[in-house]
């Protein structure tokens, strides 16, 4: 009999073409995954891999079984999901991640729906950021991830991935109370050429569509201060120390002395929910959408100029 983790390592492989590749998709140690494939040779009496330079490649029969691999382990969730389907009722347990100021934003009211709707449905929830959440569905560590983009900025989604729009969630940028540009009822990004910036960590997705937005517009922008928490942000900006961008989602009230003005080009986070296309008859994930898409439909409200949206 094949081992169902040793066919998900050469999976990993495949995709990932090396083993520290692997192994950083899988959460596990090099060593751990030449062990896996070495005993997955062992098993099938073939050699699937070959050195190839520093490296290693798949053998026609690595890649023949890595094939095979693929497509088992797509069986294992479809039929997961058909079971559920079958019985057509929410029950079991899903796992969901999604980046800070959704998790903030959505989980409460969604977990709430879910419980009084769905109470045999165990749900566990953690913060993820986009691209960490869209490897973690990959791989099965969590069932649905909550992930973003920018209107001009798409995040990529891999194939075998199904996706749900939630909301759009409006940005302003956040500035002193005293800047010279408080009092306007909306601002260009082109007007705080001059500024400092307030921005995600490096690496992040939002930062790097921060640099290459502001970039598109011919400014070189001066990032003063990186931080991942919004309410972090707003706290500097309190002191005057720099703008944001500041999106409403997840946000609450800004501090005093921080004044938020919408930005005339209609700037727009895009909230998705994405999950294997294998487990898209799942029950619980149609709840789960459907629950964080009403736990969503608040976050277009017009603007209070002293923060709240």
């Amino acid at each position: 009999m094949l081992n169902l983790e040793r066919l998900r390592t050469l999976d990993a492989l495949a995709r990932f073409g090396s083993v520290s590749g692997a192994a950083e998709f899988l959460h596990v140690t090099t060593s751990a995954v030449s062990q896996q494939l070495a005993k997955l040779e062992r098993e099938v009496r073939q050699q699937l891999l070959a050195r190839n330079g520093r490296g290693v490649r798949l053998t026609d029969a690595g890649q023949l079984l890595a094939d095979h691999a693929a497509r088992i382990l797509s069986q294992v969730e479809l039929a997961q999901s058909d079971i559920e389907a079958q019985r057509g009722e929410v029950v079991g347990e899903i796992r969901l991640g999604a980046f800070p100021t959704a998790a903030r934003g959505l989980f409460p009211a969604m977990l709430a729906t879910l419980r009084a709707d769905h109470p045999e449905l165990k749900v566990s929830t953690a913060e993820l950021e986009p691209e960490a959440g869209i490897r973690a569905v990959m791989r099965g560590d969590i069932d649905l991830a909550v992930v973003l983009d920018w209107s001009n900025k798409r995040l990529p989604v891999p194939g075998g991935l199904a996706m749900a729009e939630l909301l759009d969630d409006a940005p302003d940028i956040a500035m002193p109370a005293d800047h010279p540009l408080a009092d306007r009822t909306e601002v260009d990004l082109e007007d705080f050429a001059d500024d400092d910036w307030i921005s995600w960590p490096e690496g992040e997705f939002c930062h790097d569509w921060l640099m290459f937005t502001l970039r598109s517009k011919g400014i070189e922008p001066r990032i003063a201060h990186l931080a991942g928490e919004h309410h972090t942000q707003l706290a500097l900006i309190a002191v005057g120390v720099g703008v944001c961008v500041s999106p409403r989602l997840g946000r609450g009230a800004a501090p005093d002395r921080v004044r938020l003005v919408p930005v005339r080009q209609k700037m727009r986070r895009h909230v998705h929910a994405v999950w294997r296309a294998d487990a898209d008859r799942r029950p619980s994930i149609r709840a789960a959408v459907a629950a964080l898409r009403a736990a969503g439909r608040d976050f277009d409200a017009p603007l209070n100029r002293d923060g709240a949206a």
